[in-house]
């Protein structure tokens, strides 16, 4: 048993899948730049999204475009910082 109630602990909704989990189990996103950078520390400045751990949920995201809608910024964002973050999280190599 976890030492903070389970309804005590912040939950948020991953852009890409849609599903709601523990903030602790997403990784923070945020804008600079005219880039999404990952936020694994949860200090960086700005409106923040949140997106699972997972490369799929990235696609997805990226797909349905809901980084500059969660973010709120105009046009597109490049997401190369987050998909080499989660390329590293996964232990992917090329």
């Amino acid at each position: 048993m976890s030492a903070v109630p389970e309804r005590a602990r912040p939950v948020r909704t991953c852009v890409g899948c849609r599903c709601r989990a523990v903030a602790s189990e997403l990784l923070r996103v945020v804008a600079a730049a005219e880039a999404v950078v990952p936020d694994p520390r949860r200090r960086l400045s700005g409106r923040g999204a949140w997106l699972h751990l997972d490369s799929k949920c990235l696609r997805l995201a990226e797909r349905r475009r809901a980084f500059p809608r969660a973010l709120r910024v105009p046009g597109p964002l490049d997401v190369s910082a987050v998909r080499t973050h989660l390329d590293v999280a996964e232990g992917v190599t090329d």
